[in-house]
């Protein structure tokens, strides 16, 4: 593992924890990444957001669990059986990490409806590409159709050996299909496929409702004092 320039941002209230601060261990922005150097880094804990690549390293507090699938013994349950029986027809197709005026609708769509947004135009293009696109990561825009219409974009990164579960965003009127389960049940096939080994799905945090879904994917993996341990 090379070495890589770290800086510590300033601390700031938690978003997603009350009454807590956060504060994150970030990639130097002048260090130069790759797919082969963030595959190794996501393995330790690092996340991307947009371009930036960070770590929680918040004082006190070791709420954020760095997760992933081991995709080779992932076994659906029954209500993922049911979500893959209703999107039997969904169709799916990949597309490049560019911007997309259909994909943006939705993006501000969904944050208006799951996110408190007032307004659509609180949500710019360049915070939306800011936040999902970057630079230097291998990423897709996976689309997910129903009848013919867009029900959800998946931003998935494709690692060496994983892929990473960056974003996904939805149009709520296709909750039945519950097509948030649906990309991620996706990915997890398509890693499969693949011949890779993990699906790396983000931070699980147990006492947060909205980061507490990732523990339905079982087996679940998570980084807990630096090393990789299942959590049931």
């Amino acid at each position: 593992m090379i070495s890589v320039p770290l800086w510590l941002t300033a601390e700031h209230p938690c978003s997603y924890l009350d009454d807590r601060l956060s504060q994150s261990a970030v990639v130097h922005p002048d260090f130069t990444l790759d797919d082969v150097i963030y595959s190794q880094l996501i393995a330790q804990g690092f996340r991307r957001s947009g371009d930036q690549v960070y770590k929680p390293h918040c004082k006190g507090c070791q709420a954020c669990v760095p997760t992933r699938v081991p995709v080779k013994s992932f076994k659906p349950d029954r209500k993922q059986r049911r979500c893959l029986r209703r999107n039997a027809n969904t169709e799916v197709v990949v597309k490049p990490p560019e911007f997309n005026e259909r994909h943006f609708d939705l993006y501000r769509q969904y944050q208006l409806a799951r996110h408190d947004k007032n307004s659509a135009n609180d949500i710019s293009r360049e915070d939306y590409l800011h936040f999902l696109s970057s630079n230097w990561s291998d990423t897709w825009f996976v689309e997910f159709l129903i009848e013919g219409q867009l029900a959800a974009v998946a931003v998935v990164d494709a690692l060496e050996n994983a892929l990473s579960a960056v974003y996904t965003f939805f149009d709520p009127a296709f909750d039945a299909f519950s097509p948030g389960v649906f990309a991620v049940l996706w990915q997890i096939d398509a890693a499969q496929k693949l011949g890779l080994d993990y699906v790396y799905l983000g931070f699980w945090i147990k006492d947060c409702r909205k980061m507490r879904y990732k523990i339905q994917y079982q087996p679940l993996e998570g980084l807990i004092d630096q090393q990789w341990q299942p959590i049931s």
